[in-house]
């Protein structure tokens, strides 16, 4: 097997005159003489220099763009601008012919909608090289997170009978013939006879089965698939996306919020450290995107600067109470400019209401506390009512600038009483979540987790602005492909 040397190792060496075989994909080939090949290590290129005059016409007309090719040479510091090294073709392979009239990736800036009809192929090109990148990098450093503070990892099951969320937005999963539909008789499909014997879907969280692992390893999280048949057709949402979220046990909000800001702290430094090539590429790339824009319309911080502002801070705590009182006195919501007016305690605040509070008033990453019970989920952990009688929960979302809502957790309610109570007022069956609920049952303790949309980091740190980007195949309405 002929060793092959890695592009990014070549570009960064000082080891010159010597043998060395590359291999990878053709990007470009000028006056039937300089290649520039491509192999993923990197985003940039090494050029190939070919003595043309002495290479057969049949070879040169297969180094198309596409073509996979072996070249081995000498290598050479290069004198000509732009680049380092060269190395001087002394026999080239080709490995894949690419037909140049079909390959639809020419030597050219393509519009990102291309790029998605195309996303088998949209990897070659620097923009994706180095969002995938940058993804690889949050993921490992996400692990490597946890694994240093003792966590255990979990792998939480994708096809599950419970819906976590309680919000009926699932994807059902059934081995049963649409055609020959089994149905009892009252006339809905009798689950009996189907794989598992009973209803089941595709999961929306892993986050009641860690809660249940939390309470004997003391601290876990999972990292996995998670599904929303919600029929969203925006440029932040996703049907197939992946999900963070740690269970703690012995851990109140606050211990909450102190990990939510620690993970996205260190993960946003690990990136910056170790990806400085892609994360430059991408911060000049959106500095050029940004003066296509009108004025008011661009980003007050460059990608780099947004980083290093949420490394930089103190997240700010505000109490869900508090941000109201600061949105309905704000100018925006005076001169009627928001959206959604704040008018009243109780709002579910939308992303406008969020990014107003981080890049205008406070000017840092702010973790809401404390919502209004009616707007949250069955399992958190209810407050004492406050002095208007106002029930809330101890939840908190996690606000970043750009996005919004960047992680939502809460203190879980470990009491049964209050619990069961909950899920009597949701209409939440008891019977079905009998295992859940034996956790409060025997040896209940007070315990805290979050979930953080993969995706969602992912955008924030590639400064990508549709979701559909920083995920290798998008899942969403109406699209399956690949």
């Amino acid at each position: 097997m002929i060793k092959r040397e890695k592009i990014k190792s070549l570009l960064e060496t000082t080891d010159f005159n010597r043998e060395v075989t590359v291999m990878g994909w053709v990007r470009t080939f000028r006056n039937n003489q300089f290649i520039a090949i491509n192999d993923g290590s990197c985003m940039g290129n090494i050029q190939i220099v070919v003595d043309f005059e002495n290479t057969a016409e049949e070879l040169l007309k297969r180094i198309t763009t596409g073509a996979a090719i072996a070249v081995t040479g000498q290598l050479v510091e290069s004198l000509g601008k732009g680049q380092r090294v060269d190395v001087k073709a002394v026999s080239i392979e080709i490995l894949g012919d690419s037909d140049a009239e079909k390959f639809p990736l020419q030597p050219k800036k393509h519009s990102l909608e291309f790029l998605r009809e195309i996303a088998h192929l949209r990897f070659r090109t620097n923009t994706f090289n180095a969002v995938f990148k940058v993804r690889h990098a949050l993921a490992f450093a996400i692990h490597q997170f946890y694994n240093e503070r003792g966590f255990v990892y979990m792998h939480t099951p994708v096809i599950t009978a419970s819906d976590a969320e309680g919000a009926g937005e699932m994807f059902k999963v059934t081995t049963l013939d649409f055609d020959q539909t089994p149905r009892t008789e009252d006339g809905k499909v009798d689950f009996s006879e189907d794989f598992f014997g009973r209803a089941t879907n595709l999961t929306v969280s892993g986050q009641l089965e860690g809660e249940l692992a939390a309470m004997a390893f003391g601290q876990i999280y999972t990292f996995g698939p998670t599904f929303r048949a919600e029929n969203s057709n925006t440029t932040r949402h996703l049907a197939e996306f992946w999900m963070v979220e740690p269970e703690f046990a012995f851990a109140d909000l606050e211990d909450n919020m102190q990990l939510a800001e620690d993970m996205m702290k260190y993960i946003i430094t690990y990136a910056l450290d170790n990806c400085k090539e892609e994360i430059e590429f991408l911060n000049n790339r959106l500095l050029e995107d940004e003066k296509t824009k009108p004025q008011q319309e661009r980003s007050e911080l460059s990608l780099i600067e947004k980083l290093n502002f949420c490394i930089n801070n103190e997240f700010v705590r505000l109490t869900y109470t508090e941000a109201i009182a600061i949105l309905r006195s704000s100018k925006p919501n005076q001169k009627k400019q928001f959206k959604y007016l704040i008018n009243e305690w109780g709002a579910d605040l939308q992303s406008e209401h969020e990014r107003f509070l981080v890049e205008k008033h406070f000017k840092k990453p702010v973790i809401l506390t404390d919502y209004p019970a009616d707007i949250k989920a069955f399992y958190m952990r209810q407050n004492e009512p406050d002095a208007e009688g106002r029930r809330t929960v101890a939840a908190m979302d996690v606000l970043f600038p750009g996005i919004g809502e960047m992680i939502g957790g809460a203190q879980r309610e470990e009491r049964m009483d209050k619990l069961t109570q909950r899920m009597d007022e949701m209409n939440i069956s008891q019977e079905e979540l009998w295992w859940y609920l034996d956790t409060r049952r025997f040896g209940s303790a007070k315990h805290a987790g979050f979930g953080l949309g993969f995706e969602r980091l992912v955008l924030f740190v590639t400064g990508m602005t549709n979701i559909r980007d920083v995920i290798a195949f998008p899942r969403f309405p109406k699209n399956a492909e690949f």
